[in-house]
């Protein structure tokens, strides 16, 4: 029999064509699913079973629908490095800063414009002048560059959802004027750093169902196979979070690891092949920093050689080191997003959060974007005793 009550026939997670019963929103298969995980919790050996969730739009979810109200103390559910404008670098952001105060048309994604880097951030210099432009895709800068006479830089973040679209925009042979500042960062290398952290304690990790429409839930088998852990996709309505859940926690208790998909509706094996062509054809992955969290191998992309004539670092000769001389403020370096993003805080544990760290006035990166935990915390109240 199922461990889950809505789909028996594939062991409690979504049928293979994508088209099972999993009704989205249905608050009785949502209690059922509560019930499961709360026998399933009785049944693991060594409670809690730490689960680790690597998707902004997961602890969205999760905090607006209240689904850690629904998990059993046997359970908890934490938030990792998912949020691409978070990991997001100062010294990066500070790129952006310099060229926007130099005169060039900065244009980005509308969650970067708050987040600090070590003394401004891009809204501070678009407030005194800088011509700073929010885009809604990576095509949109396309069409700024074909107005402009000057030079456009498309300070380009996110994981591989964004990096996709950017490596397309290059390869579509854009206008002279347009370059790239690349911050795009790869999800895996970082899954394996923090699944080596010791505090961390992660049992399962529920991947990102987005990232893996383009890189295929198969990227996961080699962390899987090397920590021993099991990993499941999952998708992003409050039912399919239950399912990548419950399933993880079955696993848990059976002590087995592997990957499964709970969103195959999206997500296939192999992924978006080409995509990940595209990708691979512009960027490489190299080492590089995670705000707050550590210097990752193989976790940053940049440009490949052959396309250094779309490269902002290459055409603006950007002295990186020279940036930020005067220095972070003492409120930055207070700040516990990096803990946060490891798993090992919450945002109730930092001193200045809903204090001197609000979504008005942020001082860390996780109150900045609508994926940080710290706003979402901070909109949802947390962990709700619904």
């Amino acid at each position: 029999m199922s461990e889950t009550p809505f789909d028996e026939a594939t062991g409690g997670l979504p049928s293979a064509d994508g088209h099972n019963d999993l009704e989205f929103r249905d608050p009785e298969k949502a209690r059922a699913i509560a019930d499961t995980l709360e026998r399933l919790g009785e049944e693991l050996e060594d409670p809690p079973a730490t689960i680790m969730h690597v998707c902004g739009s997961h602890e969205q979810s999760i905090a607006k629908f209240g689904i850690r109200s629904m998990l059993p103390d046997a359970v908890r559910l934490i938030m990792g490095p998912g949020c691409p404008v978070c990991i997001t670098d100062m010294p990066e952001v500070d790129e952006a800063v310099a060229l926007a105060e130099d005169g060039v048309t900065v244009a980005t994604y509308g969650d970067m414009l708050k987040v600090p880097g070590t003394t401004r951030s891009l809204d501070d210099a678009r407030a005194a002048g800088a011509d700073v432009r929010i885009v809604y895709s990576a095509a949109d800068v396309v069409e700024i560059a074909e107005e402009e006479d000057g030079e456009v830089v498309f300070f380009a973040t996110g994981f591989e959802t964004t990096a996709a679209p950017t490596a397309a925009v290059v390869l579509s042979e854009p206008p002279a004027n347009l370059s790239i500042l690349s911050a795009h960062k790869y999800v895996p290398p970082a899954m394996e750093i923090v699944a080596e952290l010791p505090d961390t304690d992660i049992q399962g990790y529920l991947a990102a169902g987005n990232a893996a429409i383009i890189t295929g839930s198969g990227i996961f088998e080699d962390l899987a196979e090397r920590h021993e852990l099991p990993v499941v996709v999952g998708g992003f309505e409050p039912l399919d979070i239950l399912a990548g859940v419950t399933k993880l926690v079955e696993m848990i208790r059976d002590g087995e690891a592997g990957v499964e998909n709970a969103y195959p509706r999206c997500v296939t094996r192999e992924g978006n092949e080409p995509a990940q062509e595209q990708l691979w054809d512009v960027f490489e992955a190299v080492g590089g920093q995670w705000r707050g969290i550590a210097e990752i191998p193989g976790a940053n992309l940049v440009l490949r050689e052959e396309y250094a004539e779309y490269d902002a670092r290459e055409r603006f000769d950007i002295d990186a080191d020279s940036l930020g001389a005067d220095g972070a403020s003492r409120l930055a370096d207070d700040c516990i997003c990096g803990d946060i993003m490891s798993g090992t805080a919450e945002p109730t544990d930092c001193e200045m959060f809903g204090k001197e760290c609000t979504p008005d006035n942020p001082v860390g990166a996780c109150m900045v974007s609508s994926e940080g935990t710290c706003k979402i915390w901070h909109e949802y109240g947390g962990r709700p005793n619904l």
